[in-house]
């Protein structure tokens, strides 16, 4: 099984992609609406089949992009069925098995950061996903949302603390940067549950904390309790100027089929060195900056027309379209492959 931990700067929200490798099938746990781009370009370079988007539990802080992937892939949705969530699919009680071919996974209800709160734990129990239940030396706050902390130490405790201890523990987010822990770390040094803390020494602690809302508290339930669709229920705009595709590494790009149709409605620019245009190339271009000089010489790209950067193999006019996005070119993206792709 492949699983790829991915970030939410804005959040510090982990979303898990889970792929089998023989039948290229893959799920992702607790998606970030605002990283369908990064999400759809890693399971695109990987050669992925998304099937399913599971969420541990309906999140305060960000809305989810399960909705918009469901539109993007034909997959499905999985949540607690307790949460009763617009356009799930799945409605998931404690102990249902889900998955994709290849990798299954046990649903753990373990309410108390909210009522519908879920864990999912693979056959082998080599890792388990815990959402907010369980944090790194922390743990999902219980002071809103149907939250209580009784019931908390008690998913804590009697079901996660029950795993093995080399049990892998994969979290639904992290302030400071921890990727991961397991659960024999976490039942001695969580420093709410862990080293022998009992049931009054967890709740009095979680009582004692003053935290403030999360800033999207009154946006994100809502949307989350729609997975994520949008009150209008339509797609969000895209760029319609073309068919670009966006890479993990961020870079919007179109192919050598789509930039000969549509040569006469874009500038074309040639990051190339000089000495580099004295070979033959099967691509005229009248625009010449080298990369290196783009930054000092960005205002003589015209701004009438979206812009499609080239270089040799498409590296360099990757780093060309950052440049011109910093110079307010809104529309443009790199050739991908470059001249290696005519």
């Amino acid at each position: 099984m492949l699983v790829q931990q991915l970030y939410d700067l804005a959040s510090s929200t982990y979303t898990y992609l889970l792929a089998d490798k023989e039948s290229d099938e893959a799920l992702l746990i607790d998606p970030v609406f605002e990283n369908l781009q990064r999400d759809m370009a890693l399971l695109r370079e990987l050669g992925l089949t998304l099937k399913l988007v599971i969420e541990t539990h309906t999140h305060a802080d960000h809305i989810t992009s399960a909705w918009l992937l469901k539109q993007k892939t034909g997959c499905k949705i999985a949540s607690a069925r307790v949460i009763n969530a617009e356009h799930a699919d799945l409605l998931l009680d404690d102990g249902d098995q889900i998955g994709v071919t290849g990798i299954s996974l046990t649903a753990l209800s373990t309410p108390g950061h909210t009522n519908g709160c879920m864990c999912f734990l693979p056959e082998n129990k080599s890792c388990v996903f815990t959402g907010d239940t369980l944090l790194i030396r922390g743990c999902g706050r219980s002071d809103f949302q149907e939250g209580s902390a009784h019931t908390l130490f008690q998913s804590i405790t009697s079901i996660l603390f029950s795993l093995p201890d080399d049990c892998i523990v994969y979290p639904g987010h992290d302030y400071i940067g921890r990727l991961q822990s397991t659960i024999g770390e976490e039942k001695q040094f969580n420093a709410r549950a862990g080293g022998g803390a009992n049931e009054r020494d967890f709740v009095e602690y979680m009582h004692a904390m003053v935290l403030p809302h999360p800033k999207r508290l009154e946006e994100a339930v809502p949307a989350n309790l729609r997975s994520g669709c949008p009150e209008d229920g339509k797609l969000p705009h895209e760029s319609d100027w073309s068919e670009a595709r966006y890479t993990y590494a961020g870079v919007p790009e179109v192919d050598r089929n789509w930039l000969e149709q549509h040569m006469a409605d874009i500038t074309l620019l040639d990051v190339r060195q000089l000495d580099e245009l004295e070979a033959e190339s099967e691509l005229a271009c009248e625009l010449h900056i080298p990369l290196a000089e783009l930054s000092d010489r960005v205002g003589e790209v015209p701004s009438g027309k979206p812009v499609v950067a080239f270089c040799r193999s498409g590296r360099r006019s990757a780093l060309a379209v950052k440049i011109l996005r910093e110079g307010d070119h809104v529309r443009c993206a790199s050739l991908k492959g470059g001249l290696l792709s005519i």
